[in-house]
């Protein structure tokens, strides 16, 4: 008997499928790997939003007259 019939006959119904992060916990390590990845992507946009935003208020706006700032 091969090792893979082996684990298939050990493993009953779960064989094949994703673990679980936690076993009362519905997420698969597949789907918390994701999870992170957009985090970090929205993240990363974020701090480029405020950048953004820092440089209009600081520079940009006064450079045209919208505000000053002292």
């Amino acid at each position: 008997m091969g090792e893979a019939k082996r684990r298939k006959s050990r493993l009953g119904d779960q064989y094949g499928k994703e673990p679980r992060i936690v076993p009362w916990l519905p997420i698969t390590k597949s789907q918390s790997e994701q999870f992170v990845k957009w985090t970090v992507q929205g993240s990363w946009i974020g701090i480029g939003f405020l950048i953004v935003t820092w440089l209009t208020v600081r520079f940009i706006g006064p450079a045209i007259g919208w505000w000053e700032v002292n």
